[in-house]
């Protein structure tokens, strides 16, 4: 005797009707989202969007005051406002940039709770962009993966299930979706086809020389076969994930390959919303099996495959265009034409979407060691790192590398502060610093003068060797050299409490010089 199976399942199973259709009915199999899973997503971005806006409360006046570390006139020409919009960059009064972050936590409430769709995954959408941009010398992947999924949540259904509407979602937006979370991991796989990712090293490099690593990553890097193996799968998954995506009946192991993937990361490095961005990004693709195996039943099950995505004539072609612009905004990040400028058209469009495809995540891993530090003297006498919370001041290889200067974010900033494009920033972070300590200390600690330097070991001409570069003081120098002389000779001075050179070695850089 046999048992006939529900069109539905069958057609999930690829067996049905849709997998006997032709190529087009297959397709739109493959790529149609179950509205349980899409519920569930909807749910994690607006539980994301709110852990993110407490995450950025502590450092607020820093990144959002207009007096702050990044100040709005820097940051307008850094993202190419207009076209690079902002909500946030409207207004320069000082309550402007916490309301974003209160819209920010609103927003992930009614997400979560599924109210005013998808008006409220549009306004998600506005404030998760302007407060990236605002914010954008600090901003990492995650943040941008967070705003380009909430995009592409505009077109889909992402209300509670209904009877009405219980077949999985199988139109444009659902296509959008999945397309993009596959550009990403294939991004990323793409850029690691490198030596340093062939050789095995790279993980280890990233938790330990570039100072990601958590306690458990870095006892990882540690064990060197630990880190290899870990490079190896990386690669292997980044690579080979997304096209398995075309192939229905690894779907389900497929993401939990990526969930598991996530969690990895989420227990290794630092890396801020990333992993759980991801994770919300693969929980949308749990195919109906899953929700059908644990029990979570749809209502109103019927026969007849992927409904469509409920668009109008004017969304679904506003859809529609948004996936070309995604694709020009791939092929020109990961093509051999990426270090050319991408031609003033396709670049606005790609501004004013967000749409931007450049997932290069790790790709460029190098060993080389770099720091930040602010040496900081305080009216005591007393010489501290600012950078560090006034700490005891090191100049060589600070104990707790970038970890020690705060959350992922202020990470980021001070990693990328030595490139041009980044010291712009450098006077305004060196002023806020120095104001928000005096702020917080009693008149005997007061800082009377910061510089913020940035230190590397370079390989030549000396292998070992120290470049130390002074990239901001506090007050700013004169251009003129009004004030500089002072500095000199205060620097110059002999410290009677410093040890004779002949002493010891102490190998310890110079601004602008070589140590050993």
């Amino acid at each position: 005797m046999t048992t006939a199976r529900p069109p539905d399942a069958a057609a999930r199973s690829g067996q049905g009707p849709a997998a006997r259709g032709g190529g087009a009915a297959f397709l739109r199999s493959v790529f149609a989202l179950d509205l349980r899973s899409l519920s569930l997503f909807r749910v994690v971005l607006g539980s994301i969007l709110i852990a993110d806006a407490l995450c950025r409360v502590p450092d607020a006046p820093l990144t959002l005051a207009p007096d702050g570390m990044l100040p709005p006139d820097l940051v307008r020409p850094f993202v190419g406002y207009p076209w690079s919009w902002s909500i946030g960059l409207w207004c320069d009064a000082p309550w402007w940039g916490y309301g974003l972050l209160v819209a920010e936590g609103l927003c992930g409430l009614l997400l979560a709770a599924g109210v005013g769709l998808p008006l409220t995954t549009t306004a998600a959408w506005v404030v998760v962009v302007s407060l990236v941009r605002r914010t954008a010398p600090v901003t990492n992947a995650g943040d941008v993966f967070l705003a380009t999924l909430l995009f592409w949540g505009q077109f889909l259904p992402l209300k509670t299930l209904s009877p009405q509407r219980s077949r999985p979602c199988g139109g444009i937006a659902a296509w959008a979706l999945t397309l993009q979370v596959a550009a990403v991991y294939l991004s990323a796989g793409l850029s690691k086809c490198n030596g340093i990712w062939w050789s095995g090293e790279a993980i280890g490099y990233a938790l330990s020389v570039h100072d990601h690593g958590t306690v458990f990553g870095n006892s990882i890097a540690a064990w060197g076969w630990g880190a290899r193996l870990l490079t190896w799968a990386t690669l292997l998954v980044e690579l080979l994930g997304p096209p398995l995506l075309l192939l229905p009946q690894l779907r389900l192991p497929l993401v939990a390959t990526f969930v598991l993937f996530h969690l990895a990361i989420a227990v290794t490095m630092n890396v801020c919303l990333f992993p759980w961005v991801g994770i919300a990004g693969w929980a949308a693709l749990l195919p109906g099996s899953f929700w059908d195996q644990i029990g979570v039943a749809a209502k109103g099950k019927t026969a007849d495959g992927p409904a469509g995505d409920g668009l109008d004539r004017l969304r679904r072609i506003v859809c529609g265009g948004a996936i070309l612009v995604a694709v020009v905004a791939f092929a020109h990040a990961n093509g051999p034409w990426r270090q050319e400028r991408m031609p003033a058209g396709p670049r606005h469009a790609v501004q004013l979407t967000f749409l931007e495809q450049d997932w290069r995540v790790f790709g460029d891993i190098r060993p080389q060691r770099q720091w930040v530090y602010g040496r900081a003297e305080l009216a005591n006498g007393e010489i501290v790192d600012l950078l560090r919370q006034g700490r005891p001041l090191e100049t060589l290889l600070p104990s707790d590398g970038f970890n020690g200067l705060g959350d992922q974010r202020r990470q980021k900033l001070f990693w990328e502060l030595p490139k041009p494009e980044y010291r712009v920033f450098a006077a305004a972070i060196a002023t806020a610093l120095a104001r928000q300590w005096n702020s917080n200390h009693p008149p005997e600690r007061q800082v009377i003068s910061l510089e913020i330097h940035g230190a590397r070991m370079i390989t030549a001409p000396e292998p070992g060797a120290i470049q130390d570069v002074l990239m901001a003081t506090w007050p700013p120098r004169s251009p003129t050299g009004q004030g500089n002389l002072e500095r000199f000779l205060r620097d110059s001075a002999p410290d009677p409490a410093a040890p004779d050179p002949a002493d010891a070695d102490r190998g310890l850089p110079r601004p602008g010089g070589q140590g050993r």
